[in-house]
């Protein structure tokens, strides 16, 4: 009666210590935090006096608060972020055109849930990279799948999918995106094949999913990027349709931070001069 019980349990559940067993189980659940966790929480509950519920709670609690860390740093690696920036070190003084009020508003990304664009445009410099970046982690942070390219980069993998035979696929993952950035688009003038490609991108994601858009040229010149003003006006009709325009004109942000740099850099090679000297 006895080997036959032993035959139906589970493997690994027969011998070994306890703590063996239950490292064995927890890993097996995918439950890293309550075995990494639970001797430390037991302690702390026993002298405490925390009872069992409670003490469970705790560890549950903790389970949950660092899977969904390790999946928000998930959904930031998939996005293919240059760098992770967020509204925190944006320097909004520098840059007195843009609506701080709005920025943060779509911080909150409920933008995505509407299905409703952005779109800074401002000369190059002032921080439209950052706050479309700040905007991106935020939305990973909120639950959205997000993906980053510059327009340059989407046009060429939207050739290259064209030319190995995977474009349909290719654009169906980028409709499936949540929120999708593209930077830069106005930097390089682009053929009439990639502007065709590029304006099917933004066609299908119409009212299906929110899209950020970077440019360091106004709307009345994106017919030189684009080489056609029948396209642009229909790309135009679309991204504006329901949209966010983010005024970002300005002195070069970044060349500001670069003069202060070389200024703070010479003084404090003067004053060492002086107290060399």
């Amino acid at each position: 009666m006895s080997a036959k019980t032993t035959d139906t349990m589970p493997a690994g559940t027969t011998s070994g210590t306890p703590q063996v067993l239950l490292a064995h189980h927890l890993k097996q659940l995918k439950l890293p935090t309550v075995l990494r966790e639970y001797d430390k929480v037991a302690r702390e509950c026993a002298r405490d006096g925390v009872d069992h519920p409670r003490y469970l709670l705790r560890l549950v609690e903790l389970e949950l608060i660092d899977r969904e860390r390790r999946v928000v740093e998930r959904r930031i690696k998939q996005a293919r972020f240059p760098a992770t920036k967020s509204l925190d070190t944006f320097d909004f003084t520098a840059i007195p055109s843009l609506n701080k009020m709005l920025v943060l508003e779509l911080a909150r990304c409920e933008f995505i849930l509407r299905r409703e664009n952005v779109i800074a445009l401002g000369n190059s410099g002032t921080g439209k990279t950052h706050v479309a970046l700040a905007l991106g982690l935020a939305a990973c942070q909120k639950g959205f799948p997000v993906a980053f390219t510059t327009a340059a980069a989407l046009v060429h993998q939207l050739m290259e999918a064209r030319d190995e035979r995977r474009l349909i696929r290719l654009q169906r993952e980028l409709q499936a995106v949540k929120l999708l950035i593209v930077d830069e688009l106005g930097y390089v003038p682009l053929s009439p094949t990639g502007a065709e490609l590029l304006f099917e991108v933004f066609s299908q994601r119409y009212e299906r999913g929110s899209t950020i858009v970077t440019s360091n040229l106004p709307f009345e010149d994106w017919t030189s990027v684009f080489g056609s003003e029948r396209l642009t006006g229909a790309l135009l009709d679309r991204l504006t349709h329901h949209v966010h325009i983010l005024t970002m004109n300005g002195d070069s942000y970044r060349l500001k931070q670069s003069t202060g740099r070389r200024v703070a850099t010479a003084s404090n090679r003067a004053e060492q001069n002086q107290a060399t000297a």
